[in-house]
């Protein structure tokens, strides 16, 4: 007796649909407990991120709440298997205000501390973070300004360091100048229990805590930024395939946004 192998005919829509089931399911599994990808719309976070940088935010850093699942169906409060954000985190969060949008942020103050800007200097308790000018650059891709513009590195209490965009030092090549100087120079903030102070790594060009934010509780936040998976500058779709050869960001591409920042070029 000779075996035989035999092989079903598979096919038909029942299957079909079971194995798109199945997908969007495995799908809509990762996406709520382990990464979801985001998008920088804006320059906030420049010369961190750039508006082009498609990115994963891991949601199990931090837990999990209501925000972490589509549509944010008020099904629970709060936080579950809830993980701290560490400062200098890069985070993306739901704005107190309206839940419905999205932010990403630098995180700066934790609950308890007292933040203020003085200067362009940042205060953390009272004690000035340490702030070395690295570089200039001119790159319209980095700084979207047409003129030289100064980067700064800052290093946290817990050593985490960062590069920051100073985009109205002292002079007034930019038409907003006495606006964006609110910035440089604030109140003290007492950050409240169970919340966090969120900055932007482009100091003059985010609203971020200093300003209507305000502070932001801990279950709005989505997860941490983790690494750049796409880039494209120009304002470029990534299905503009047309466009990947000039506009690629080839040396952002699996770039860890939490990694020390590359050096700067002096123009």
């Amino acid at each position: 007796m000779s075996d035989k192998a035999v092989v079903k005919n598979s096919g038909g829509l029942g299957e079909t649909v079971s194995v798109i089931v199945q997908a969007l399911l495995l799908a809509l599994v990762i996406r709520t407990l382990l990464f979801q990808p985001f998008n920088i719309p804006s320059g906030s976070m420049r010369p961190t991120l750039l508006e082009g940088d498609y990115l994963f935010v891991s949601k199990f850093s931090y837990g999990y709440s209501k925000y972490s699942i589509p549509f944010s169906p008020d099904i629970f409060s709060g936080r579950i298997w809830s993980g701290e954000p560490k400062r200098g985190d890069i985070a993306v969060f739901r704005t107190p205000n309206d839940t419905s949008i999205d932010y990403i942020k630098r995180v700066i103050g934790l609950p308890g501390d007292k933040i203020q800007m003085r200067d362009s200097v940042l205060y953390i308790n009272g004690t000035p973070v340490p702030r070395v000018k690295v570089g200039q650059s001119s790159d319209y891709d980095i700084t979207e300004s047409d003129y030289p513009v100064n980067i700064y590195r800052e290093t946290l209490p817990n050593g985490v360091t960062y590069d920051t965009l100073d985009l109205t030092p002292d002079n007034q090549m930019d038409p907003n100048y006495d606006r964006t100087r609110q910035g440089d120079n604030t109140r003290e903030f007492t950050v409240p229990a169970g919340q966090y102070f969120m900055m932007g790594d482009n100091r003059d060009n985010s609203a971020d805590s200093r300003f209507t934010l305000g502070t932001v509780p801990l279950e709005n936040f989505i997860g941490r930024a983790n690494i750049i998976f796409f880039s494209i500058a120009g304002k470029a779709s990534p299905l503009e395939l047309w466009r990947w050869p000039s506009e690629l960001r080839f040396n952002r591409l699996l770039h860890s946004v939490n990694a020390t920042p590359s050096p700067v070029q002096n123009n």
